[in-house]
């Protein structure tokens, strides 16, 4: 789909889209001559449609009540051989409250609106009063309108016509179209890596497993990054015994991948490090899964995929920071070579773990990325991402992320950023009355805790393998990465949840 930017004009033909202020919010707008008796603030644009379609806009305006509220819409057929054919009023709410996200969102209703039409005008009115300038925001509404036109249909061979979507182009326009087309540069970078991400996660088993995952990370060196793949003779040699044993029941050999930007102007500063979990499938291992929705567990590599996503749009926006991604890809199958419960492991750090439960399986294979991220890079920082526990999705369905940390500033950022791209994480308590439900009768500890709380116990495990001075958080996002119903700004299936949380994170706090 086409995006550009121009001034606004009114447009030749076809569907035009028309943005507009909630009636309550304009009392202060430049436009408030426009507003109806009862309704949204019509600016100029949308007053000129009135006039041309001889009051018809405001007369369905007031048949349907349509206010302006954020996010409402009301369509209006116009007959005969008009300038267009069809006009959409768009609410914005308040403008005075509407920031990226919004716009974002606002962007997303759009493209639903007119998705089975060839091209769209999308004229951005009543957003004077706005906090971030005109510019920004239709880059934002653009971004939107990308992120909820994702499909992942490579594998249909046949698709009912009607069903599928149209829109081939849209022309956004708005005060200052040079600034939004600026501003996009940075936002297509951080769709892309939200796509890619989306495509990770969507893929069967059978076509993403380690090797191939890794295979595809290399393509990222033509955006810059540095990509190292290390095989399992490596991480035989690195200690890596507790990533080994989740993956030495299947076929398919395990993999760390290692992605490298340096993108600050000190080449040299420790960076910030981004750790995902990569299980390209998860069968549950010995301690089966019931085999009811198990197909679902091809995106338990969802974290990984996040990391992957995030490297290519820190790379391709030319982000001024040094990041390391690192995935831990492994497939946990019920082979005759699979590891047993009751198993020990030694771990990279050289902590000894009794595996009670293989399917408590990402946590093994995180312990022993997160030490070699420490041992290696000497991070300013480490982030992980998991679909860790069924447990969090108990606790926090699919609205939040849990967020678990050894370091009250890092929570608070990362809880901030989340907030402002609407991808919101809960923080949880750790403490040593979770940690002790880890201690084991013949190892350094055991991989499950209690049958309670779950998820903190999870996280307590992880916490044994960063070191105390090294701030740490880690992101549950089993409830988050995948949504059957879809979201504002995702198709059913794979959301790219955490690639707009960590690519704000980054932005605000870490580059130079």
């Amino acid at each position: 789909m086409k995006i550009s930017f121009s001034k606004i004009a009114a447009p030749a033909r076809g569907v035009v889209v028309v943005t507009v202020a909630e009636a309550a919010a304009g009392k202060e707008s430049k436009a408030a001559k426009n507003k109806p008796a009862s309704g949204p603030v019509l600016g100029r644009s949308a007053a000129a449609i009135d006039m041309h379609t001889k009051g018809a806009l405001r007369r369905a305006i007031k048949a349907a009540e349509f206010s302006g509220k954020r996010e409402k819409t009301l369509q209006l057929l116009v007959p005969g051989e008009g300038q267009f054919t069809r006009v959409v009023l768009v609410g914005v709410g308040d403008p005075t409250s509407l920031d990226a996200f919004a716009a974002e969102r606002l962007g997303a209703v759009i493209y639903d609106t007119v998705a089975r039409e060839p091209s769209a005008t999308v004229m951005l009115e009543g957003i004077d009063t706005a906090k971030a300038g005109a510019g920004e925001l239709a880059a934002h509404v653009a971004g939107g309108a990308r992120l909820k036109s994702y499909r992942f249909d490579k594998y249909r061979t046949k698709e009912d016509k009607d069903a599928k979507p149209k829109l081939k182009s849209i022309v956004i326009q708005c005060q200052k179209p040079a600034e939004a087309a600026k501003a996009h540069d940075a936002v297509t970078a951080l769709v892309d890596g939200s796509f890619l991400t989306r495509d990770l996660v969507n893929e069967p088993a059978n076509i993403l497993y380690p090797e191939s995952f890794a295979n595809r990370a290399k393509s990222l060196t033509k955006d810059g990054i540095t990509v190292e793949v290390l095989a399992e003779p490596a991480l035989r040699r690195l200690g890596m015994g507790a990533l080994l044993g989740v993956g030495q029941g299947s076929a398919r050999p395990s993999r760390v991948l290692v992605m490298r930007w340096n993108g600050a102007r000190d080449k040299s500063k420790a960076p910030v490090v981004l750790v995902g979990k990569g299980v390209c499938f998860d069968t549950g291992g010995i301690s089966l899964k019931p085999p009811p929705g198990m197909w679902d567990m091809k995106w338990d590599m969802g974290g990984a995929g996040v990391v992957t996503g995030v490297m290519q749009t820190l790379a391709r926006r030319k982000a001024r920071v040094n990041v390391v991604g690192l995935c831990g890809l492994v497939e946990n199958m019920p082979d005759a070579n699979a590891q047993r419960p009751g198993d020990v492991v030694t771990s990279m750090s050289g902590q000894t773990i009794e595996v009670q439960n293989t399917d408590a399986e990402g946590r093994l294979v995180l312990a022993d990325v997160l030490w070699y991220a420490q041992q290696r890079f000497k991070p300013r920082v480490i982030v992980d991402l998991a679909t860790l526990t069924g447990a969090i999705i108990a606790a926090l369905s699919e609205h939040y992320a849990g967020l678990f940390a050894n370091n009250d500033d890092l929570a608070n950022k990362l809880t901030a950023a989340g907030t402002a791209v609407g991808e919101r994480l809960w923080r949880f308590p750790m403490g040593d009355e979770y940690d002790r439900e880890l201690k084991s009768l013949i190892a350094d500890m055991k991989n499950i805790g209690g049958p309670r709380a779950g998820s903190i116990t999870a996280a307590q495990f992880l916490q044994r393998f960063v070191n105390k001075d090294t701030p740490w958080a880690h992101l549950d996002i089993a409830g988050v990465v995948w949504n059957e119903k879809g979201t504002p700004l995702a198709a059913p299936g794979s959301t790219g949840y955490g690639v707009r949380l960590l690519n704000r994170f980054i932005a605000d706090h870490y580059e130079s």
